[in-house]
């Protein structure tokens, strides 16, 4: 990653549960995970390894992209029942024919329609974010980020931890998937386009997981992951 480029903001969320609660859900959990036809095997056939606290990041990216533009457009306007045509510069544009059903209920003498194929000088500015799960995968952001949520030495405790996900997208990549996204606005047929992305943010939100290896009958594997910020099976 060309993390130089860029400043990155670094966020670990708080667990609420530890791994002693963590191991209880995995208890009272274990053997749904190996359930045939509503039948689940005992307790005792289902063997918990070693549990992992992993902490998985998320990439969080915003900016905001603007531009401005020409694209062709057409409008129609409403003359006067004796109007043939109009002048407009080099430019002599007819009035539309009435149809059979028109001149049912307007007559002729109903306004007439004139269509004048112009262009459009066009501003927009688009303003978002998008969130990368730690496989590049993009993903809705659940959790609230405040003093209370979130640790206060969030680098002391990635150090400290040797199970840490990092983003397998790169900030290069991420930056231009939200610029892909911010783009879907514009125009297909346009000309004299100027444009310009700013980042604002780029966040690594490290997330609590913790995981568990079961293995089951005939030996099957089964993985078991408990979000410990959320305290929910994942």
């Amino acid at each position: 990653m060309t993390a130089n480029k860029y400043d990155i903001k670094t966020i670990v969320l708080k667990k609420i549960i530890d791994e002693k609660e963590a191991s209880v859900i995995i208890e009272e959990k274990k053997t749904s995970l190996f359930k045939k036809l509503f039948k689940k095997p005992s307790p005792e056939e289902v063997h918990v390894q070693p549990l992992t606290l992993y902490y998985e990041c998320l990439l969080k990216i915003s900016g905001k992209y603007v531009a401005d533009y020409f694209r062709k457009s057409t409008h129609i306007i409403s003359v006067d029942s004796n109007v043939k045509e109009i002048v407009l510069g080099d430019g002599i544009f007819p009035i539309e024919s009435k149809s059979t059903l028109r001149k049912a209920f307007v007559g002729n003498r109903g306004k007439n329609k004139i269509e004048l194929p112009l262009e459009e000088h066009v501003f927009i500015e688009e303003e978002g974010e998008v969130t990368f799960d730690h496989h590049g995968r993009v993903v809705n952001f659940q959790f609230t980020i405040n003093s209370k949520t979130v640790e206060n030495y969030p680098l002391q405790i990635l150090e400290s931890n040797s199970s840490i996900k990092k983003p397998e997208i790169t900030y290069d990549v991420a930056v231009d998937q939200l610029k892909i996204i911010l783009k879907k606005s514009l125009d297909q047929d346009i000309r004299n386009l100027n444009d310009e992305f700013t980042l604002n943010t780029i966040s690594e939100i490290y997330t609590p997981i913790f995981e568990a290896r079961l293995v089951g009958p005939n030996k099957k594997i089964e993985i078991l992951r408990i979000d410990a910020v959320r305290n929910k099976i994942l």
